[in-house]
């Protein structure tokens, strides 16, 4: 899974085996190691109990938590992404975005792409 942060923004981006986790188990979670034993972590995790796409942030941990039905129809259809926007205490808004990782039009040296979603413009653009 990759993280991408900017301002009140973020996206998340998942790969085929954990999309289908997401679906199947409800979680997929990955963090970041730090010098001194701190860790980063983010999780995105299914809920039959949640209506919108909400971010909860506590020990260190970004966590998106996303409605199932939301969850179950996106990945078991062509659709790309679950957007949502949470209005903060200071009113204002929090964007989220959680993805299908697509293979990129052109290789790059180091990546490993092998469970990435095929790119839908693949074929369309020479590389």
């Amino acid at each position: 899974m990759k993280i991408r942060i900017r301002d009140n923004s973020i996206r998340l981006r998942l790969e085929r085996a954990e999309v289908d986790r997401l679906r199947d188990k409800g979680v997929v979670k990955s963090h970041t190691a730090f010098p001194g034993g701190q860790r980063f972590s983010y999780a995105v995790e299914s809920s039959p109990a949640s209506v919108q796409p909400v971010a909860l942030f506590s020990d260190r941990t970004i966590t998106v938590r996303l409605p199932e039905t939301i969850v179950l129809a996106w990945a078991n259809t062509e659709e790309v992404s679950i957007h949502g926007e949470q209005v903060l205490d200071d009113g204002a808004t929090l964007s989220l975005l959680v993805e299908k990782d697509f293979a990129c039009l052109a290789p790059r040296e180091g990546e490993d792409e092998s469970d990435m979603f095929e790119h839908p413009d693949k074929g369309t653009v020479n590389c």
